[in-house]
């Protein structure tokens, strides 16, 4: 008898949200969530200084965090400037996965949803690379879901047109997308550079691959400040470094579709569609 088709489910967010001290932004982009019903993701980076106590409970709750209970988080590089990111576990609780690890998945409608830690030399983390914690328990998770679409998301991006190659470009991250690949996942997201960028389905290794390939989005967009782009690299499709916004995902049996939003007076939008890879 064939299974009856669930129902799409909403997905959406962005990362770098809150700068304590200028917080107008991320209020913004906080009023686009309030009109759109679904799951909330955090690509990292959440409250600006350094994801402290108060950075959470006075910034970060008074913005995005009215929408706590839906919210499905990542950690950045900034949470982990306050004693080991233990504000940032101390205020999600068990939304944060498990403490000191900061890596977990979830369900929703057909799909299935990896929450990875990209910080890859944080204590607790233990590495990214082929056999690291984090690799292996992937690799056992995937495996257990083997007919889902799978979205996965962070902080770092593995590809990024950023300025500072440095900055923008996490190579330690390539046996976490090698194991996405081989479970023929279909979409990334990131954060940590604070602009908006769309890459054409690729396989780890930067080349295009519109069959197999996983589709990567960096949403670095959430309020905080704004950086500059590069040169675009290969595969690169969107780009946008002046808005502010969140991305929303439509997440249904065997396809998508993305929409980027601006916050209130900006024009800039992304939108399309994809199917998920055979299984």
């Amino acid at each position: 008898m064939p299974t009856a088709e669930r129902a799409p489910q909403t997905l959406v967010g962005a990362g770098d949200i809150v700068n304590c001290r200028h917080p107008k932004d991320a209020l913004a982009t906080a009023t686009l969530l309030a009109s759109i019903p679904g799951t909330v993701f955090t690509a990292g980076d959440l409250a600006y200084g350094n994801g402290s106590a108060e950075d959470f409970t006075v910034c970060y709750d008074r913005t995005w965090g009215r929408f706590k209970e839906r919210t499905r988080p990542a950690l950045g590089n900034h949470e982990y400037e306050a004693s080991s990111a233990a504000p940032y576990f101390a205020y999600w609780g068990p939304a944060a996965g498990p403490a000191g690890k900061g890596y977990y998945s979830y369900d929703l409608g057909a799909w299935h949803i990896v929450v990875l830690n990209t910080n890859c030399d944080e204590p607790g983390v233990g590495g990214c690379a082929v056999g690291s914690p984090q690799e292996q328990w992937l690799r056992r998770d995937l495996a257990e879901h083997p007919a889902a679409c799978t979205l996965a998301y962070g902080h770092h991006a593995l590809f990024s047109s950023g300025f500072f190659a440095s900055h923008a470009i996490h190579p330690e991250l390539r046996p976490l997308w090698q194991a996405l690949y081989q479970a023929r996942a279909e979409i990334v997201l990131a954060g940590h550079e604070h602009s908006y960028e769309r890459f054409a389905p690729q396989n780890p290794q930067g080349r295009a691959d519109p069959q197999n390939g996983i589709r990567e989005f960096v949403v670095g967009t959430g309020g905080r400040s704004h950086t500059p782009l590069g040169r675009p690299r290969a595969n690169s499709e969107v780009r946008n470094t002046d808005t502010f916004g969140v991305l929303k995902l439509t997440l249904a049996d065997g396809r998508y579709a993305w929409e980027f939003l601006p916050q209130e007076g900006q024009t800039f939008r992304d939108s399309g569609s994809g199917t998920c890879h055979p299984r």
